[in-house]
């Protein structure tokens, strides 16, 4: 069942119920006769043995709330949100702890655009656990043709990097605005990764989650790819538009924007050096010229790569 309000895909529930088609987002692509959509949680949820929450990160809190009184105690949540809550600086998965109490769940992630998901290419992404169980389950329950879960044992860290990639796909766009070319959006992907898997480690995540398809893939494809909103934001900025306004014209949750301000404060709590989040936080809060901060970036003390 398809829960969907107006916000969300532009059409009401009715409309959708109706059409079998998100005319805003997946124009083309017709629900299958097998969904149902609702706009009523008690309705959608009622039963509910597997349920997904893809709502924007900042908004996920009140729907997990509203949520929690539908579901069984052994509904597994699987959450699809790609953010880091700002304020709390937590996790999805720590929010719906918070709201809902313990109850199994897990985390699906990795390189995947809905719109390329949709159409039917070839798309790998993870579903992380902290119960074997649980992920075991649900990666043969979404596996598919032409969709491929990999498990994974750290939801945290798979959560850190699915969040933290888009605001290094704002630094990307940037690269990409200023006439830059790929040897700079090379060095920046790398030195993301690299940024992405310090604070990872340091709040208890695996290394090896970094390098995998939650961390790597997810950065490379929201670096480069057409369809990143994050990237584009990057570019508008890097063209003297205001942030205000960029934000004005679009549909869709650019999650980076909030997202730079969470991963900052996460730095600077565990005292981990990030730059690139630095220099984004500044170009999008602070007002930070984006020429300047490439500059500032390369003008920093010269080290070894191998330096955490």
């Amino acid at each position: 069942m398809v829960r969907d309000a107006a916000p969300t895909s532009g059409q009401s529930p009715a409309a959708l119920a109706a059409s079998r088609e998100n005319r805003r987002y997946l124009p083309g692509h017709l629900l299958p006769a097998s969904v149902r959509v609702s706009g009523e949680l008690e309705e959608t949820l009622s039963g509910a043995t597997r349920v997904i929450i893809a709502v924007p990160s900042q908004h996920c809190r009140p729907v997990l709330r509203s949520a929690s009184g539908h579901l069984g105690a052994n509904a597994v949540l699987v959450v699809a949100a790609k953010g880091i809550e700002t304020g709390t600086l937590a996790v999805v998965t720590s929010v719906a702890r918070e709201e809902m109490g313990e109850r199994p769940a897990a985390v699906l992630s990795g390189p995947s655009f809905a719109l390329e998901v949709a159409r039917g290419d070839p798309t790998a992404v993870v579903i992380a656990s902290d119960n074997p169980g649980v992920a075991l389950a649900l990666q043969r329950e979404i596996s598919h043709g032409t969709l491929r879960l990999y498990t994974n044992g750290d939801p945290l860290g798979v959560q850190l990097a699915g969040a933290l990639k888009n605001v290094f796909a704002v630094a990307a766009g940037v690269i990409g605005g200023l006439g830059f070319g790929s040897n700079t959006v090379a060095a920046l992907i790398t030195r993301s990764l690299a940024e992405m898997r310090r604070l990872g480690v340091a709040l208890c995540g695996r290394p090896e989650t970094f390098e995998g398809l939650a961390g790597l893939g997810d950065l490379v494809l929201t670096c480069t790819g057409a369809l990143s909103r994050n990237r584009r934001l990057g570019e508008q900025l890097a063209r003297g538009r205001p942030l205000p306004e960029i934000l004005s014209e679009t549909t869709q949750v650019v999650e980076g924007v909030e997202t730079s301000i969470s991963a900052r404060h996460l730095a600077m709590s565990q005292g981990v050096e990030m730059p690139i989040v630095a220099q984004v936080h500044a170009v999008l809060h602070e007002g930070r010229p984006p020429r300047e901060a490439i500059s500032d970036l390369m003008s920093r003390r010269l080290r070894g790569e191998e330096e955490a």
